[in-house]
């Protein structure tokens, strides 16, 4: 196993020192790996008792390892060297950071932007097979690109259903659906597993194993960090970790997670959601913040702004007040942070289980589709720029101004969110604008691409264009969203 190791100070250090004695003495990790479903109280007792078999992913997912090697064998025996990975959120965010991090080629497509989808079609087809990965079974932009794929297999001449591999529960419509039409495997997923919990089961396993991950080091390594956490000790890191996101006192609700020699790809956008789907509920919750070692939120000294930087074992980190580090391998990180998550949703008085904001987006989205509101009048147009908004505006004639304006709102409790609906691999510079954001406005900034991973103030998460749009040479309209949100002090 790789080596484990967790350091606090100030808030983080406090927490540890006032929630770990009563969190051991409940027994509180070994009930969490009994399933005791009672832990986050009455109301959360029905979704708790069927999400827990995160668990014991990595003992039960064993079980998949022989099936995906023997697929990945076969597929190269067919010429198949590129793996596209057709999913959205919690379906592409763990395999992207596990093929990453291993250094082999994965290319996600976690987008329905025209040109994102275009690049990922016309990159070698001819040695291209598509996991296609839907918890629901229903994810409208993941059926767009399983759609759009397969007409471009059997366009090229090539077998569509000896390329196409599904990933689903068990009984969902993509289930029942791809058996009937012969896909070359379809993989189901442990359904009591939630699909931000899921890195370590069918989700995070098939594309990453076939696009050539050690898969079965990977479940090994994940089975000896649960063992260590399955623990009612001191030491227990997992339970320091939860103490630090969800326990501080007044609550630092903005958990600045900074990569600092780690050497985990894209780890904090996977912890990102991880904890922001988890704890924002019932007006309570704790905000993931994606940053670097030198991020303006790092050095900030907010009083709302936990630092957790992820470290190297062998890192000799200085830390500075209200910070915490935290070393160690992919798997055994996963299954801290998730354990940390579940002991922070405890400590927050809320089910980390649910989704209730999850499930309202995509009510609303369908009602969007049943009856397309008219497009919002822009306030101005400056060049190629619409700029809409709110009396905050203040008169605003420029895209600067409102820019200006907009941050001038932002007070000691806001964040600033940028959502940016681009394709992200050719405009992948535009992340660059988090940090000048967040040292100018002096909160914390975070950035999200769309409609893969962020929503746009006001609106549900966007539906897949229908297949004739993919033809068209650019999208009409390319948006980036800046919002602002503002939180109590009290973290509510």
């Amino acid at each position: 196993m790789s080596t484990l190791s967790y350091d606090a100070t100030g808030a983080a250090q406090q927490a540890l020192e006032q929630h770990l004695p009563a969190l051991v003495a409940d027994r509180i990790a070994t009930r969490i790996f009994a399933k005791d479903h009672t832990l986050w109280g009455p109301d959360a007792e029905a979704e708790s008792a069927v999400r827990l078999g995160w668990v014991e992913a990595a003992t039960v997912s064993q079980a998949l390892v022989a099936g995906i090697l023997e697929l990945r064998d076969a597929l190269k025996a067919d010429g198949v060297t590129r793996i596209v990975l057709c999913g959205m959120g919690g379906s592409s965010l763990a395999p992207e950071v596990i093929a990453g991090t291993a250094g082999v080629e994965l290319t996600v497509l976690d987008s329905t932007d025209p040109d994102q989808v275009r690049a990922a079609l016309a990159d070698r087809l001819a040695e291209t097979a598509i996991v296609v990965s839907s918890k629901s079974g229903s994810t409208l932009e993941t059926d767009s690109q399983r759609r759009i794929f397969e007409h471009a297999f059997t366009e090229a001449g090539i077998d569509a259903k000896s390329r196409i591999i599904i990933v689903t529960d068990p009984g969902s419509p993509l289930d029942k659906a791809s058996r009937e039409a012969g896909y070359r495997a379809v993989f189901n997923a442990d359904p009591n597993v939630g699909g931000r919990y899921s890195a370590l089961t069918a989700f995070g396993l098939v594309p990453s194993g076939l696009a050539g991950v050690d898969i079965q080091a990977f479940l090994d390594e994940a089975e000896e960090a649960a063992e260590i956490l399955n623990e009612d000790a001191a030491e227990n890191i997992g339970l320091a970790l939860g103490t630090a996101l969800g326990g501080t006192n007044p609550l630092r609700n903005k958990i600045v997670i900074a990569e600092d020699g780690s050497g985990i790809v894209g780890f904090a956008d996977w912890a990102e959601q991880l904890i922001a789907e988890s704890t924002g509920k019932l007006g309570t919750g704790v905000l993931p913040v994606v940053a670097g070692p030198t991020s303006p939120e790092v050095t900030s000294g907010a009083a709302d702004v936990l630092v957790v930087r992820l470290v190297a074992a062998d890192a000799d980190v200085e830390l500075g007040d209200n910070e915490v580090a935290i070393a160690g391998g992919l798997a055994t990180q996963m299954m801290v942070w998730e354990f940390a998550t579940a002991v922070a949703g405890r400590l927050l008085g809320i089910n980390p289980y649910d989704q209730p904001d999850v499930e309202a987006a995509k009510v609303a989205a369908r009602g969007l589709l049943d009856a397309q509101p008219e497009p919002t009048p822009a306030a101005f147009v400056d060049g190629a720029i619409e700029v809409r908004g709110g009396d905050w505006l203040r008169g605003a004639a420029t895209a600067d101004e409102a820019v200006g304006a907009l941050l001038g709102t932002l007070d000691d409790d806001s964040y600033l969110s940028v959502h940016a609906y681009f394709d992200r691999l050719a405009f992948a510079e535009l992340e660059g604008i988090r940090d000048p954001l967040a040292g100018v406005s002096g909160r914390p900034v975070t950035f999200g691409w769309g409609p893969g991973s962020c929503t746009p103030p006001g609106s549900s998460t966007r539906a897949a264009p229908p297949l004739e749009s993919f033809s068209r040479s650019r999208p009409l309209l390319r948006k980036t969203w800046l919002s602002r949100t503002v939180h109590s002090r009290s973290g509510n």
